[in-house]
């Protein structure tokens, strides 16, 4: 069945990132999608110069008319929070809805490739901590991973040190955990927890040596929208990585990778 979900993530003006790459995949997959905005950016983080008006009070005065309306949703996702307030405020936010059986799905954007992005200060580290507390599942890349835990960023990990990483995140609270792009023993990874199978697992894979802003994006939503359709964890982690890989190499000649996949060329590729 359609569940209907809440993104709280930023709308960016040019680029397909966050809302403008999640919603068009959770449309496609036949879910009911609904948006509160945290910030809206001008263009992409990559390329240097951008400018953020964020929306707090906006984002506090909506989820109060929605509260007299009684709206309700089965799953918030959450993207990038941007001050203590707007952690504050989501994180509310999630744990209500959690009180009411809603799934919580937590992607802590923050960075990439051992540095945090443009803009994003060492305070965010903490707010995407106290988000943590209250998913069900989280899902950094190995950068945004290692920030969380306080952990050193590796050029290799093994296994055990993996683990360990996932365990850190899963302390925080997170019950089921998902961290991509991490290079284990040689081999780039993902690696994670399924809280309702119990089990751990590590996925391998092929990495592609282009980079397009906002991929992290469509793989949380990907991701996302198998795990509300009912598919394991793991399952669903595979068919996003192979989705993702599938729209890099479609794409990979375009001369602008910072303005992300155009995403609409694609959908395809979900079916």
């Amino acid at each position: 069945m359609p569940k209907r979900i809440l993104l709280v993530q930023d709308m960016t003006g040019y680029g397909k990132v966050a809302l403008a790459a999640i919603m068009p995949v959770l449309s496609h997959m036949g879910h009911h999608v609904f948006t509160l905005p945290t910030a809206i950016v001008s263009n992409t983080l990559d390329y240097g110069e951008f400018s953020i008006l964020e929306l707090t009070d906006y984002m506090r005065d909506t989820l109060r008319v929605w509260r007299n309306l009684g709206f309700q949703f089965d799953a918030v996702s959450t993207g990038m929070i941007f001050s203590e307030a707007q952690a504050a405020l989501v994180s509310d936010l999630c744990r209500e809805a959690a009180g009411k059986g809603c799934m919580v799905f937590v992607d802590p954007v923050m960075g990439d490739e051992g540095k945090l992005y443009n803009g994003v200060t060492e305070a965010t580290v903490g707010h995407m901590r106290a988000m943590c507390a209250v998913a069900d599942y989280v899902m950094p890349n190995y950068t945004e991973a290692a920030y969380l835990a306080d952990a050193p960023i590796k050029d290799d990990l093994t296994r055990a040190e993996a683990d360990v990483l996932v365990d850190a995140l899963r302390g925080m609270g997170a019950k089921s955990v998902l961290i991509t792009s991490a290079k284990v023993e040689g081999q780039f990874c993902v690696v994670g927890y399924d809280h309702k199978a119990g089990e751990r697992f590590c996925l391998p894979f092929e990495m592609v040596p282009v980079f397009f802003s906002g991929t992290g994006d469509l793989f949380s939503g990907i991701l996302t929208g198998r795990v509300l359709d009912g598919m394991p964890l793991q399952q669903a982690a595979q068919k996003a990585m192979d989705a993702i890989r599938v729209m890099i190499l479609r794409h990979k000649d375009n001369e602008d990778h910072y303005v992300g996949i155009p995403i609409e060329t694609c959908l395809d590729v979900l079916e």
